[in-house]
C-alpha cells in the first residue's frame, strides 16, 4: 500500500468487532476502499465466545453467516444456571438448576474466537478489504467536518517503517487498547461496578451430564429431556461471583470466574485459578482430568466512553468503546448495534453526501448507545451479592430475559433501531426506563437482605429445577409486528409477574390481594414493596 493512499474506511483492529464490520461494509456498500490494521502478528486467545440472540441475528441475517456458524462452531443450548450450598460443597446433581429442555427458539451460538477472528479476516480479504497484519497504528490525526472537510490521517508502523494513509471514516475496533478513546479523551471509567475476571481454556473437562449419570442420578438427563447441557453457557452462581463454562471445538472448554475484586484476587496464574475452581465440589467433579492450556485475567472489567459515534466521521465499536459485564454476554450485542449504526452513517455520507442527515443520525445513534450502556449496567450494579441465591436469581432472570426479548431483541429483529422515530422515543423514555430498572434492583437487594437475615438465602439452592423460559409466554411473537399497546401490555405483565413472585418469596401474601399496578407506577421510581 503506497504512501497517502486514500481510503473510504480505515478499521483499527482485527478482532471480532473489526472483522464483522469489514464484512458488513463490503456486503452493504460494495466497492468501498477499506483497509483493516491489526497490530498483533500472533493471534492469541480472546474472550467473547458466547453469542446471544441480538448478535446471533446480526451474524445470521445481516452478515449471511448462518451456515458458517453451524458448520464451524456450536449452537448454544441457552443459558443455564446452577446454585450451590454456601460452603460450595453441593454435589453436581444436587445443585438447583435454571435451564431448558431444548435448543432456543431463536438461535444463538458458542464460538471459537480464534477461529472466527481468523476466518473473518480471510473473508474480508476475499471481499476486497486490504487486511494489514502486524500493522500498528501509532498516531491518528482527525480531519475536519464542513466545507472543504479534510480526511483523517493515520500513521501505521509495519516492518520498522511508518507509512501514512488518509481515510474519510475511522472505525476504532482496537479493543481495550482504545486508540481513539485515549486520543480524544473519551474514556469514562466505571467507578460503581468494580469487578474482575480470571479465565483459561482447559482440555479434558468432563461432560456435565455424564458426570451426574455416573453418580447414579437417573433423572438428571430426564428432567431436560436428554438435551445436551454441555452446549449451554453454564453458570455456577455464588454470592459475589459466578463461574462460566463454554464449550469450544476440539474438546476445549473455556472456564472463567467474574466477581467483586476480592473474590478473584487470588487467581493470579493457571495453577492458583485451578486450585480456586477445585474448592467447589461440583466443579471439581468436572475437572478431575482437566489440563489448563492458558490463563488470563482482567481487573476493572467495566468502563464506557463519552461518545460512541460522531458526525466527525469516526466510531468506536466493541471494547474500543465500552464494556459492561460478561453476565448475559451483552458485548457482541453492542457490536451488532454499533456496526449497524456506523455502516448506516458511512452509507449516508458517501452515497448521499447529506451532511445534515449524518449529523442528526450520529447524535441519535450515539445517545441510544449511551442509554443502552446505562440500562445494561443497571442489571449489574450492586447486585452481585444477590447472584448466589436460586430464589433471587430466578426472579431476576425472569425480569431480565423477558425484558430482553420483549424490549430489545424483538425491535432489533425488525430493524426498528434504524428508524429515527423509534430512536427518538427510546431516548426520550430513558429516564423512565432507568427508574424502573433501579426499582427492581432495589427489590432484589431487599430480597437479599431479608432472605439473608432469615437464614433463607441458600434455602432453595439444592434439589430444585425450573424452566428458564417460564416468563417467555410470548416467545413466538418476538420479531413479529406488534402494536405499541401490545408491547406495553407485555411489559406490564412481566413487571407484575416478577413483583408478585417476589412478594410470595418474602411471605407477604396479604399484599397479593392489592389491585395490579399501572406501568406508570413502575416507571415513576415508586418503591415496589
Amino acid at each position: 500500500m503506497g504512501r497517502e493512499e486514500r481510503l473510504d474506511v480505515a478499521i483499527l483492529g482485527g478482532g471480532m468487532a473489526g472483522g464483522l464490520l469489514a464484512r458488513h461494509l463490503a456486503r452493504t456498500l460494495p466497492g468501498l476502499r477499506i483497509a483493516l490494521f491489526e497490530a498483533s502478528a500472533q493471534r492469541g486467545y480472546r474472550l467473547g465466545e458466547s453469542l446471544v440472540e441480538i448478535a446471533s441475528h446480526y451474524l445470521v441475517k445481516r452478515l449471511g453467516l448462518g451456515n458458517y456458524l453451524y458448520e464451524n462452531h456450536f449452537p448454544k443450548n441457552g443459558l443455564r444456571f446452577f446454585f450451590d450450598r454456601e460452603d460450595r460443597g453441593g454435589g453436581l446433581a444436587e445443585l438447583s438448576e435454571i435451564g431448558s429442555d431444548s435448543l432456543p427458539f431463536h438461535p444463538a451460538f458458542q464460538i471459537d474466537r480464534d477461529r472466527l477472528d481468523r476466518d473473518l479476516l480471510t473473508m474480508a480479504e476475499q471481499a476486497g478489504t486490504a487486511v494489514q497484519i502486524g500493522a500498528k497504528v501509532v498516531d491518528v490525526e482527525l480531519g475536519t467536518r464542513g466545507p472543504g472537510d479534510a480526511d483523517h490521517r493515520i500513521s501505521v508502523e509495519r516492518g520498522g517503517r511508518v507509512e501514512s494513509v488518509r481515510a474519510r471514516w475511522i472505525a476504532d475496533a482496537s479493543g481495550r487498547t482504545r486508540i481513539l478513546a485515549k486520543r480524544l479523551g473519551l474514556r469514562s471509567p466505571e467507578t460503581s461496578h468494580a469487578i474482575s475476571a480470571a479465565w483459561g481454556r482447559f482440555e479434558g473437562v468432563a461432560d456435565i451430564d455424564d458426570v451426574a449419570e455416573s453418580a447414579g442420578v437417573a433423572d438428571f438427563r430426564e428432567r431436560v429431556r436428554h438435551t445436551a447441557r454441555r452446549l449451554s453457557t453454564i453458570h455456577f452462581m455464588y454470592r459475589g461471583y459466578w463461574i462460566w463454562m463454554i464449550p469450544l471445538r476440539g474438546g476445549v472448554t473455556s472456564i472463567g470466574v467474574v466477581g467483586e475484586g476480592a473474590r478473584v484476587e487470588g487467581c493470579r496464574d493457571a495453577g492458583s485459578f485451578l486450585d480456586f475452581l477445585l474448592t467447589h465440589t461440583a466443579l471439581a467433579s468436572l475437572l478431575r482430568d482437566a489440563k489448563p492450556i492458558d490463563f488470563g485475567r482482567f481487573r476493572k472489567l467495566s468502563y464506557s466512553t463519552q461518545r460512541f459515534l460522531s458526525a466527525d466521521r469516526y466510531g468506536l465499536v466493541g471494547e474500543a468503546g465500552s464494556f459492561s459485564d460478561p453476565l448475559y454476554s451483552p458485548g457482541s450485542d453492542f457490536i451488532a448495534l454499533e456496526n449497524d449504526f456506523l455502516v448506516d452513517l458511512v452509507r449516508r455520507d458517501l452515497d448521499a453526501g447529506d451532511a445534515e442527515s449524518v449529523v442528526e443520525r450520529a447524535q441519535l445513534y450515539d445517545q441510544f448507545l449511551r442509554n443502552r450502556h446505562d440500562s445494561v449496567m443497571a442489571l449489574y450494579r450492586d447486585l452481585y451479592p444477590t447472584l448466589g441465591s436460586f430464589a433471587i436469581t430466578g426472579l431476576k432472570w425472569d425480569l431480565d430475559i423477558a425484558s430482553y426479548y420483549n424490549l430489545w431483541v424483538s425491535p432489533y429483529m425488525r430493524d426498528q433501531h434504524l428508524d429515527a422515530g423509534f430512536l427518538r422515543r427510546q431516548n426520550q423514555h430513558q429516564p423512565y426506563i432507568q427508574r424502573a430498572l433501579h426499582g427492581f434492583a432495589e427489590l432484589f437487594r431487599t430480597l437479599d437482605r431479608e432472605l439473608t437475615d432469615g437464614g433463607r438465602y441458600c434455602e432453595d439452592n439444592l434439589g430444585n429445577y425450573r424452566d428458564g423460559r417460564e416468563a417467555l409466554s410470548f416467545l413466538h411473537e418476538v420479531g413479529r409486528q406488534r402494536t405499541q399497546k401490545e408491547l406495553l401490555k407485555q411489559t406490564l405483565e412481566i413487571f407484575e409477574g416478577v413483583r408478585r413472585n417476589a412478594l410470595k418469596t418474602l411471605g407477604r401474601g396479604d399484599a397479593l390481594g392489592e389491585a395490579p399496578r399501572s406501568l406508570a407506577s413502575y416507571m415513576s421510581g415508586a418503591p415496589l414493596l
